[in-house]
């Protein structure tokens, strides 16, 4: 459960993160690819 808890919180982290740094144009689409492949892989 506080696992579950700690990475739903590094996931939330990890997408304001994202979407601050997509909005300011800070990371290529490159990137953003790889980093999406990150997350689905931390997700599944």
């Amino acid at each position: 459960m506080n696992r579950m808890l700690t990475s739903a919180l590094a996931i939330g982290a990890g997408m304001a993160a994202y979407n601050y740094a997509r909005k300011n144009n800070l990371i290529s689409t490159r990137q953003m690819k790889r980093i999406r492949k990150t997350v689905s892989k931390m997700l599944y």
